[in-house]
């Protein structure tokens, strides 16, 4: 069985201490690093290239939201989980749109803990209800505040289920085998949700799905 190679970013000792210590009694997870500010996680994610990184946000030097988005922008294969005090939504927006793709408060059960690891390792994202509660939530103010009706109704059959497998992390090709389609039919499909919602980007499209519950 592949290892989940795990780098820990905390500023506080002991909550890595308590992280490794969980992490380690899983036959599957192996922690390769700690960092103890952003910055450092920054350096050691890109020479040790972990599958995932469980970040706090408040850390010196560099937040885990900065952070984040300079991994995810220099390396894409590396899935970023933040276990964070904050359960305003500003701050899993700011997480998501940064590239992340877990959201855990640190009061979140082990067992979240651990599954969103071996979630996000797949490719995959995770927020734990309550998280993804405030995203739904605060999607559903923004769309009265606008006055506006919900563009998903605009989306055909097939671009909903395009942006549900696009939204969970599958390429292009994994899409195209799974609806039996082309290539180029689900990039233009793509093209067309990404045009049709207002977005401009995967990650941006990742975040609409989880605000409206499409994944979890």
């Amino acid at each position: 069985m592949p290892h989940i190679r795990i780098l820990l970013a905390d500023d506080h000792t002991v909550v890595r201490d308590g992280l490794r210590a969980l992490l380690e009694k899983q036959p599957d997870m192996t922690v390769v690093g700690e960092a103890g500010d952003g910055r450092e996680t920054v350096q050691l994610a890109g020479e040790q290239m972990p599958d995932v990184v469980v970040m706090d946000i408040a850390m010196p030097n560099m937040n885990g939201i900065e952070a984040t988005r300079r991994i995810v922008a220099s390396h894409p294969s590396v899935g970023v989980v933040i276990l964070s005090m904050h359960q305003d939504e500003s701050y899993v927006l700011r997480s998501l749109k940064a590239g992340a793709r877990g959201y855990l408060l640190k009061d979140s059960l082990r067992g979240d803990v651990i599954e969103a690891i071996r979630t996000v390792a797949q490719g995959r994202s995770f927020l734990t209800r309550k998280v993804s509660r405030l995203l739904q939530e605060d999607y559903i103010r923004e769309m009265e505040r606008r006055g506006v009706e919900d563009s998903y109704d605009l989306l055909t059959d097939r671009e909903r289920e395009v942006l549900q497998l696009v939204a969970e992390g599958r390429a292009n090709k994994e899409v195209a085998t799974a609806l039996n389609i082309s290539l180029t039919t689900v990039e233009t499909h793509r093209g067309h949700i990404l045009q049709k919602l207002g977005l401009h980007s995967v990650p941006e499209l990742i975040l609409y799905a989880v605000r409206k519950g499409i994944i979890a």
